[in-house]
């Protein structure tokens, strides 16, 4: 599991919202390469702005990674629809960042494997 720092600005966290934030986001280590758990963290800002604004909950997550970091906000109406909205976003990010490494080490197998097979002839 990703290492999680969730923290609110103008807004009191209880348990209820921390639990569902780390139900949501926390699990996103199933899309983070296997080489780059272990060092990945996250940080996650909910805040509350005051203000007759229809979107008064915006949800701030960074995923900190070594070669990558990963940002996404969002602001709604409710705190629970904008984790919702922003762990897709992050899920997006993530499956672009894991398939980007895999077609890389892809690449240079197949350059590998071409090498070896010019020097057989």
């Amino acid at each position: 599991m990703v290492e999680l720092n969730i923290s609110g600005v103008h807004f009191e966290l209880d348990e209820g919202i921390k639990a569902y934030v780390e139900k949501k986001i926390g699990v996103m280590d199933k899309y983070v390469p296997r080489h780059e758990r272990g060092a990945s963290r996250g940080e996650v800002v909910l805040s509350e702005e005051e203000g007759r604004s229809k979107n008064r909950y915006t949800c701030d997550v960074t995923l900190y990674m070594p070669h990558e970091t990963i940002t996404a906000q969002e602001s709604t109406v409710s705190i629970y629809a904008a984790v919702d909205i922003v762990e897709e976003k992050v899920k997006t990010q993530l499956l672009k960042h894991k398939d980007k490494q895999q077609n890389d080490r892809q690449r240079r197998r197949s350059i590998r494997m071409l090498k070896q097979f010019r020097g057989r002839r």
